[in-house]
């Protein structure tokens, strides 16, 4: 069995500062006004427009642009990923994966709960040992003949999965506020927090106005 930890990674090409991102919003939203004319070559007038039309929650003209990100979670996670409706998704599927092939390394491989602090607390050793059993009876299913589709029924929610969300800028950042927030579930903060951090640098003005929940 595997323990890894939970990630993410950005698939999508983001320009330098987002620039290239910003002035193709800008674009779209000066048909609304017919103010083509306003546009300057620096990126300034772009990064003024995408600011106001964040202010005024006229948050459609920002639907133009689109992010795809792959996160690496538990099969709990993602089932709070995929509620995120207007978005589309691809996700490692356990009705086709064997985890009994060499291509997986024989083994199963979970995510490790971020909430278990200490792996020498009797909570973290519990944890690990269902997570063995499971491993040993999705293995048992195997060896008696179980298809991969049959034999997922014993696989835990700890088990890793690979999901990929595309979406639009509106949507993600809809993601953000929700799954950022001090409410939502430590094992979703631990990438959508990060996640969040890094595109707030790579693609200002989009996402500076969300605060993470403390």
């Amino acid at each position: 069995m595997k323990i890894v930890k939970a990630g993410y990674e950005i698939l999508t090409p983001i320009s330098q500062g987002g620039m290239q991102e910003l002035q193709h919003i800008e674009k779209i939203a000066r048909v609304c006004y017919k103010s083509e004319n306003l546009i300057t070559e620096d990126g300034e007038s772009a990064k003024k427009m995408v600011k106001m039309l964040i202010n005024r929650d006229h948050t459609a003209m920002i639907e133009h642009s689109m992010l795809s990100v792959k996160f690496i979670v538990d099969r709990g996670v993602s089932h709070e990923i995929v509620r995120h409706r207007i978005s589309s998704f691809a996700q490692e599927s356990t009705r086709y994966c064997n985890y009994a092939k060499d291509k997986f390394h024989n083994e199963i491989t979970v995510i490790r709960p971020n909430f278990f602090l200490d792996e020498t607390s009797k909570a973290y050793q519990q944890w690990e040992d269902a997570m063995r059993s499971a491993e040993k009876s999705y293995f048992s299913l195997m060896e008696a003949g179980a298809t991969p589709q049959e034999a997922r029924s014993v696989l835990p929610n700890s088990t890793k999965t690979e999901i990929t969300m595309t979406a639009n800028y509106r949507e993600w950042r809809n993601f953000f506020k929700l799954r950022t927030d001090k409410a939502a579930h430590p094992q979703m903060r631990e990438v959508a927090v990060p996640l969040l951090k890094e595109l707030q640098e790579k693609l200002p003005i989009v996402f500076d106005d969300i605060i993470v929940g403390e």
